[in-house]
């Protein structure tokens, strides 16, 4: 592992020395006006926010069976929590202070308190949870069985849930920009369905390419990507329609999807590439060598930079999304998956994430 473990105590004193600083450290020395002073006080500023000042990864380690957290800026892992399960999905909070993980083999969603870095408790899901998804507001989450049919909606507060029958193994979860609508893929059924967020009622069954797994959102909410791992293709929705409007191929065995820079990136499995599209015309713009098995692909929350996650080499890359070069690497642990959201800002007002799963 690169970087330094930080322990969630850690992180939770320095939360809380962060919040203590205006009344403190700042009043002590900024009035001397002097370098050192200034120096002080600008150390212990950096010193309270290292835990989250950064932006950063959550990538749950499916071998490992742990969440590794990893500070974008220096492409280290600042933290490692033990989870179980297998875990797999995950998506960040809208607001950035939860961070919610599937485990697939245990039955559970890990609930993560995103500043402390640590884990906060765990919610029942039934059969094999794996994708998930939150609402914009927060106050949802959705899990799909893959072992079953259904959708399961959870109140992350109460625990309250209640269920939506999908199609055949419910993979890929997104919700619209405005919460309106949820799209879940259903792989054995090649489609992606359609529900109305607040009666979680069908609206539409949209026939896809081959095994639909990962799926994007673009930020105006009117259109859906979804990787085909079968059928090496991306499909193209148009929400508003509600039907298919363009198939495009990409490389071999396609699982994620992201959107940025104008941009369609889509992790291709048994090509260890990344294909690059054009977001208006889908013309092909790249292939981008990577790791082994990339699964996953996020983009950071100003676009500037797309990460993969590399399933059979246990990495995680970066890349710039503008020039498409290669920015840096490192080790996340054994088997990283991050199906999902696994990016959160530095800005813990939030940052719409939408658009990649």
């Amino acid at each position: 592992m690169n970087g330094v473990e930080v322990s969630p105590r850690h992180c939770e004193l320095e939360a809380r020395q962060s919040r203590a600083i205006p009344s403190g450290w700042l009043r002590r020395f900024a009035p001397r006006h002097d370098v050192l002073g200034v120096a002080v006080a600008t150390a212990a500023l950096l010193l309270a926010h290292s835990c989250a000042q950064a932006d950063e990864a959550f990538i749950p380690n499916q071998g490992g069976g742990d969440l590794a957290i990893v500070d974008l800026a220096s492409m280290t892992v600042a933290a490692r929590l033990p989870l179980g399960g297998k875990p797999a999905g995950v998506a960040v909070a809208p607001d950035g202070a939860r961070v919610y993980v599937t485990s697939p083999e245990g039955g559970f969603v890990s609930v993560i308190d995103a500043r402390a870095r640590r884990l906060e408790r765990r919610l029942e899901a039934p059969g094999l949870p794996f994708g998930v998804a939150v609402s914009p507001d927060g106050r949802k989450i959705y899990v799909a069985d893959m072992n079953g049919r259904d959708l399961t909606e959870i109140d992350p507060q109460s625990g309250a849930s209640r269920k939506a029958e999908v199609g055949a193994v419910p993979s890929g979860v997104v919700l619209t920009p405005d919460g309106a609508t949820i799209i879940v893929s259903a792989r054995d059924d090649d489609a992606l369905v359609l529900l109305d967020a607040a009666t979680l009622t069908k609206r539409a069954t949209i026939a896809v390419g081959r095994h639909p797994f990962g799926l994007a959102v673009d930020p105006a909410g009117l259109r859906a990507y979804a990787a085909n791992v079968e059928s090496d293709d991306l499909s193209v929705v148009d929400l508003k329609a509600q039907k298919l409007v363009a198939t495009v191929k990409v490389g071999k065995r396609p699982y994620g999807v992201a959107l940025a820079a104008g941009r369609v990136f889509v992790a291709n499995q048994y090509g260890e590439t990344v294909s690059v599209l054009d977001a208006q015309n889908l013309a092909p713009l790249a292939a981008i060598k990577v790791g082994e098995y990339p699964e996953s692909v996020a983009a950071s929350p100003d676009g500037a930079k797309v990460y993969v996650t590399n399933w059979f080499s246990n990495e995680l890359w970066a890349i710039d999304a503008q020039s498409l070069k290669i920015l840096g690497k490192t080790e996340t642990g054994e088997g990283p998956r991050a199906f999902g959201a696994f990016v959160r800002g530095s800005d813990e007002a939030g940052h719409p994430r939408l658009e990649t799963r």
